[in-house]
């Protein structure tokens, strides 16, 4: 009999985990920027974000697995980034706020991957149904990032800290409805861990993941600042963002039709090379509002399909008791390493050559990545499809 999956308590999940970030990921560098920070130092503490996701998400994949259970780990880490992030509150020095954004991040970084390994054990066969379920991260997502636009050109950027406290309690809470998956009973043998990142078509996705947030650095870390300089509102900032992320719903309701229609490797060249036209479009031409809507409308592609479609590949080529590995992996290499490397070259491209040149970089690592997929990527047949292929 199949099992019924708890829709409500993991959506609720998502919609509080994205709708902090809703609030973070736009004006967080702003208020940076207001506390006297340069572009560097700006690029330096955004950066923390990936670079704990380097090796965060595996130590607590690791965690949960010696325990046999995630969602322990879900809600230590994320009661402990609330607690963490309340020291913004204490300074604005950029030591204090390096150390401050550390730690949060250490903890922050551990909960996802956690949860999309449950999700998707929870789903089992109906893997399909996983954009239903996230999408309501976009929904939240999308919700504060238009209030906090208001919100902030109305009480000012120093009202970013009272909100995103409010945002990561919530976050914190619903991590509490989070239900367990039942363990997964292994009736195949299942390959190491090594022998696994060994294979070229796992090694091309994951190199693919690393370039695309690579791509994404000057995106992730400057965007709102060059909108802002380029004489849009924090309103208007909000609305832009929040289209991205419409935009990306739209592509999770509608994920089991796209993945009947396509297989993984082909949406995710689309995702690449849409990604490669969408940053040098922000960065040469951020006075044309046509080209900038156009730009965050191409977001369901550039992480709406990326995303859905690098999760399913990873549930497909890491099995059985590796999933939460696998997950953890994805979030390590691609959001980890590559936001790291993309946002600290951000920093150091923007002070030296400006901003449409920096954009221009991120749009020549989408190429990369779309090139790398190309030639090495080749996903078995059994497997092509991309629902097909997490079913395993």
């Amino acid at each position: 009999m199949t099992r019924p999956v708890p829709a409500a308590p993991l959506a609720s999940f998502y919609f509080c985990y994205f709708a902090f970030l809703g609030a973070y990921a736009p004006f967080w560098p702003l208020y940076l920027k207001s506390v006297g920070m340069s572009a560097a130092q700006i690029g330096t503490l955004l950066s923390l974000v990936p670079i704990t996701r380097v090796v965060g998400p595996a130590l607590w994949g690791w965690l949960a697995d010696h325990r046999g259970r995630r969602v322990p780990v879900v809600k230590l880490t994320s009661v402990a980034t609330l607690i963490a992030f309340c020291g913004a509150f204490a300074g604005t020095s950029y030591a204090w706020l390096f150390c401050v954004m550390l730690v949060m991040n250490a903890f922050w970084c551990g909960s996802l991957p956690l949860v999309e390994a449950t999700t998707m054990a929870h789903l089992g066969d109906r893997v399909a149904d996983y954009g239903r379920i996230r999408a309501w991260g976009s929904v939240g997502f999308v919700a504060v990032v238009v209030a906090a636009g208001y919100l902030l050109d109305a009480a000012g950027v120093g009202s970013l800290l009272w909100l995103i406290a409010v945002l990561l309690a919530l976050h914190a809470a619903s991590s509490f409805a989070v239900p367990e998956a039942p363990p997964h009973v292994h009736h195949e043998q299942v390959q190491g861990i090594l022998q696994i990142l060994r294979q070229p078509p796992v090694l091309a996705l994951f190199a693919g993941c690393f370039l695309m947030s690579v791509s994404h650095g000057p995106y992730h870390t400057f965007y709102s600042i060059w909108l802002v300089e380029h004489g849009y509102t924090k309103a208007h900032v909000g609305w832009l963002w929040a289209l991205g992320v419409i935009s990306e719903i739209v592509v999770f309701f509608y994920w089991t039709r796209l993945t009947s229609r396509f297989d993984a490797r082909a949406l995710l060249l689309a995702a690449y090379a849409i990604a490669c036209m969408r940053f040098a479009a922000i960065g040469w031409l951020p006075d044309s509002v046509t080209m900038i809507v156009a730009g965050q409308v191409a977001h369901a592609a550039t992480f709406g399909v990326f995303h859905g479609s690098a999760v399913a590949l990873t549930h497909r080529f890491f099995r059985g008791r590796h999933q939460s590995k696998g997950q953890a992996l994805y979030s390590g290499i691609g959001f980890g390493a590559g936001g790291a490397v993309g946002g600290l070259a951000a920093g150091f491209l923007w002070d030296h050559t400006g901003g449409a040149w920096t954009f221009t970089a991120g749009a020549a690592a989408g190429l990369a990545a779309f090139a790398v997929t190309w030639r090495w990527l080749r996903v078995p047949l059994a497997g092509s499809r991309a629902v097909r292929a997490v079913q395993g």
